[in-house]
């Protein structure tokens, strides 16, 4: 299935339309469960501690409370088979936790 499809290209409309954090925070809590919305911070969390290349899998997983299989998967959106999406956020919020 090709993405972004119509139906990608409308949610993305979406969230460029969102004008402030509270109009944001509201979108993401009516169309997110709270436990999605976790996961996808646990997600972004494990992204910007393998960005910063200091713990190894192990120690992130320990730290996110999360297993190493989704430390990996992480890694290879980030590193490998991603289209720089979590790189380009990383970049912008935290430029000086680029690895070394």
């Amino acid at each position: 299935m090709p993405y972004p499809d119509k139906q990608d290209q409308e949610l993305i409309a979406a969230f460029r339309s969102l004008k402030s954090d509270k109009e944001m925070e509201n979108f993401l809590r009516d169309i997110l469960t709270i436990s999605e919305i976790k996961e996808f911070s646990k997600r972004f969390q494990i992204a910007k501690l393998l960005w910063q290349g200091k713990q190894s899998y192990l120690e992130i997983a320990q730290s996110a409370q999360t297993s190493t299989t989704t430390v990996t998967r992480v890694a290879q959106w980030l590193f490998k088979e991603g289209l720089n999406g979590y790189q380009t956020v990383l970049v912008r919020l935290f430029p000086k936790l680029k690895k070394s």
